[in-house]
């Protein structure tokens, strides 16, 4: 685990001197400036210890650590610096709750012990894993989790696609599985053809048709013990729900060629972008399935709805490449302002195609508008988006969006439906929809 230090100093010579000096010791180390982007820094980004000055140019140490505690938001340990003749802020400081203080001059190498032994009694990253944003409604998702792993209920989570679906059943997986021993399965319904879709559920024997050399389990044996997540549920074909439904009742399967019931142990986690509960009244899905899948319900929001996450998860992407070994890459104020204005029709998946796509083709370790938005030039800023309304808005950036993918996949619909990750039938609706041709 590599822990990330916040260092808050305005002081050129002390902040660069110290951020050098914490990269070398193999610390990640972000430097703010002053306690406006230093506030909005520590609520976009998990750090290990913030270490900060007392005297800093728009706010005071202190009044900045009171309005991060006023926000009710968990802080890592600070550690404040201080000149000799403010100790009674210092030791203020600490009553409220701060960590620790050093004077200046002070030593170096003393800080940084005091910084590796608070990262040291530190949980390790693997809890960080399960996080899945820093916004009210993510965070209220995943102080669920661990509920509900422990009732192991069928869990319902709708959402747009490309929102995290996936991510949420996958914490929840977590969230009940501490030793990481268990399968987690996932299988999305709408992507499989409807005549394989009862042999990909659960399973054939040898010989049960044409080309079933051998014979083969189905996911829900794979997913015995363990998690199975159905995405796009609401793609099952009518003629598989009442098959599904009476696995999931009597927690066995039959494979297909075979006359042997196998009994599995699952969590049972689906997924949707359809109103099930509409579909319903309209005939699309049966009630008694939707009923015995619809136990707890989790709804994802948008990313558009929790902008909040968005830097969250644009540092998180850069990080985990940074992690395999690639260049370090970091954004411009201008590409973080661009980031949140756009409203991202594509959602969680959408971001992390769009750093993915700007850090392989960027030469330079700083990602600024251009290189993130070149393909389609900058995203429109506020005033421009008042000139039409937001659902017209959101259409352009969907049509936007699909034409790119179309592009990438050379006018496939199969292959660009996988890469959005939504069935092909969705993906015919959506273009009809969005009036775009289907040449």
């Amino acid at each position: 685990m590599q822990h990330r230090i916040a260092l808050i100093e305005d002081d050129p010579i002390i902040g660069e001197a110290l951020s050098d000096r914490l990269e070398f010791e193999g610390f990640a180390c972000d430097r703010y400036r002053d306690g406006k982007l230093a506030r909005r820094g520590l609520g976009q980004r998990r750090y290990s210890v913030v270490v900060s000055d007392i005297n800093l140019p728009d706010i005071s140490g202190e009044q900045l650590f009171c309005d991060l505690l006023a926000d009710n938001q968990a802080l890592p340990p600070f550690i404040f610096i201080t000149g000799y003749g403010a100790i009674d802020q210092a030791v203020r400081l600490l009553k409220l709750g701060a960590h620790d203080y050093v004077t200046k001059p002070f030593n170096v190498g003393e800080l940084i012990a005091k910084i590796r032994g608070l990262c040291e009694r530190q949980q390790p990253a693997a809890n960080s894993d399960a996080q899945l944003g820093i916004s009210t409604a993510m965070r209220h998702i995943e102080g669920l989790l661990p509920r509900l792993a422990a009732s192991r209920s069928a869990v319902l989570i709708s959402g747009e696609s490309g929102a995290g679906k996936e991510q949420v059943a996958r914490a929840l997986h977590a969230a009940g599985d501490a030793k990481g021993k268990t399968p987690f399965v996932a299988v999305n319904c709408g992507a499989i053809p409807e005549n394989l879709i009862e042999s990909e559920l659960f399973g054939h024997d040898k010989g049960a048709f044409t080309g079933a050399e051998r014979e083969r389990r189905g996911v829900f044996e794979q997913a015995d013990g363990g998690t199975l997540f159905l995405d796009e549920i609401g793609e099952m074909p009518p003629s598989m729900q009442v098959k599904l439904l009476r696995a999931i009742q009597d927690r066995a399967v039959v494979r297909v060629g075979g006359a042997t019931q196998l009994k599995v142990n699952i969590r049972l986690v689906c997924a949707t972008h359809h109103d099930l509960k509409a579909m319903v009244e309209q005939g699309g899905f049966r009630e008694d399935l939707y009923y015995r899948i619809h136990v707890i319900h989790l709804d994802v929001p948008p990313l558009r709805e929790r902008q909040e996450d968005i830097l969250w998860l644009a540092a998180r992407f850069l990080d985990e490449r940074a992690a395999r070994g690639e260049a370090r890459r970091t954004l411009t104020a201008d590409a973080e302002r661009a980031l949140t204005r756009y409203p991202w029709p594509g959602n969680v998946r959408e971001l992390q195609h769009c750093l993915e796509r700007a850090c392989v083709l960027s030469l330079s370790p700083v990602l600024n508008v251009e290189s993130l938005f070149a393909a389609d030039g900058p995203p429109a800023t506020a005033e421009d988006g008042l000139r039409q309304p937001l659902s017209d808005h959101l259409q352009d950036c969907e049509r936007t969006y699909i034409r790119r993918a179309l592009n990438e996949c050379d006018g496939r619909i199969a292959d660009t439906a996988a890469l959005l990750g939504i069935s092909r039938k969705n993906l015919w609706e959506k273009m009809r929809k969005l009036e775009m041709a289907e040449g």
